[in-house]
């Protein structure tokens, strides 16, 4: 066997993210309940410890330190969970089916006390159920089906996997918190089972942590409009301001520059976050591979419908905020480059002022050395008589 390298400290970290939460294997029928949990990362130690509470009361072991994902047979449920950066998923797993879909579900085996105390805020919840249908089957009666286990809401689904199973939904949630998910099978593999259906809560999950945003956006979009009048005024003020209204204009601007840059900052994640779920929710219904059926609005389509509206909502409150924090960027850098010439030129003038003082005192220093000089040549002068008169007292010739 040859001898390797040294591993880089992240190597298997990294390559055992590729299999990292894998969907689980369905054999045909099965009860599935979904449930996501709003929880950021603060909340993993609770999870965790919440966890090792049902653990220990079915005897089943975890790992000894938290992880991102497991999946355990409890006995009378298979749980899996996943930590996500926002929120964590619990799917609950029952084998077999009723004669009505939901008349039994699989989290009616997990204790109501232990899912009652689950940390953080419910955002998702979703009964699954997984049934064999003949592919010679003539499809159902879509009203029909509606009227006995969607209350007779309308229908979204298509055939997926291009036909090997069909899928339908109502996307409504219930009295018991619950929305319904019907998959009919014609011929899938236990784990193409689980990824489908794995899909199918994700795209569900991810629509409803996109819109988390939009709520923001709906806020943010008056603040812009306002913020935009008063630029607006703000910049029609530049064109007649004098030098002595420059310092109330440059605190105004300056003090809606902070605003808009507060606001930015408190709605930038999640509108990134919003555009990268929605991405995530396109990404799932292409992996669907769907296929039409007469009548029902595919999962593309009321996505879409729905979802395409308010992710347009963010993106156009994402760019009406850079392009007022442009505008008010530029706006003040006007209006510094003005308080600048403006300084240069009381600059330019105290220079002046100050040549003129210099010159003034030159020429007062040139008097007053010339005064000085008169002086004392007058002084030495008189010295000079003094010594001519002297010697002439001594009986020189001076004259």
């Amino acid at each position: 066997m040859p001898t390797l390298p040294a591993d880089h400290p992240l190597r298997a970290e990294l390559n055992a993210e590729v299999h990292a939460r894998p969907p689980e294997l369905l054999p045909i029928p099965q009860r599935v309940s979904y449930v996501g949990m709003f929880a950021d990362g603060t909340h993993r130690a609770a999870e965790w410890a919440h966890l090792a509470t049902l653990a220990a009361r079915y005897g089943v072991p975890l790992p000894p330190q938290p992880v991102n994902h497991f999946s355990r047979d409890f006995g009378a449920f298979r749980l899996k969970y996943e930590r996500h950066t926002e929120f964590a998923r619990y799917v609950f797993i029952v084998a077999g089916s009723d004669p009505e879909p939901f008349a039994t579900t699989a989290i009616d085996r997990a204790p109501a006390e232990w899912l009652a105390a689950l940390p953080g805020t419910l955002m998702i919840a979703s009964h699954a159920t997984l049934v064999a249908t003949d592919a010679d089957d003539r499809r159902p009666n879509w009203e029909q089906l509606s009227a006995r286990v969607f209350d007779g809401n309308p229908l979204v689904g298509a055939d997926i996997g291009e036909g090997i199973a069909t899928v339908v939904t109502d996307l409504r949630v219930r009295a018991d918190g619950f929305s319904r998910v019907l998959v009919l099978d014609r011929g899938m593999s236990p784990r193409q089972a689980g990824r489908m259906l794995q899909r199918v809560f994700e795209i569900d999950t991810y629509r409803i942590m996109a819109l988390l945003a939009l709520p923001q956006a709906r806020d943010v979009l008056p603040f812009l409009l306002k913020g935009e009048e008063e630029l607006s005024q703000l910049t029609a003020a530049l064109t007649t301001a004098t030098e002595r209204d420059e310092p109330a204009l440059f605190e105004r601007l300056t003090r809606l520059e902070a605003s808009v840059e507060n606001v930015i900052a408190a709605n930038d994640y999640r509108f990134g976050a919003a555009m990268a779920y929605y991405e995530l929710v396109q990404r799932r219904i292409d992996e669907l591979r769907e296929l039409r059926i007469q009548g029902l609005p595919t999962f593309r389509e009321f996505t879409e419908r729905r979802l395409a509206p308010a992710m347009n909502t963010c993106r156009t409150a994402v760019a009406r905020q850079e392009s007022l924090s442009a505008r008010v960027a530029r706006a003040n850098q006007l209006l510094s480059t003005r308080v600048g010439i403006s300084r240069e030129r009381q600059n330019q003038a105290l220079l002046e002022s100050m040549d003129r003082r210099a010159e003034a005192q030159l020429r007062l220093q040139q008097t007053v050395e010339g005064l000085s000089v008169a002086a004392i040549t007058y002084y030495v002068v008189g010295l000079v008589g003094y010594l001519a008169k002297s010697l002439k007292s001594l009986g020189l010739h001076v004259e």
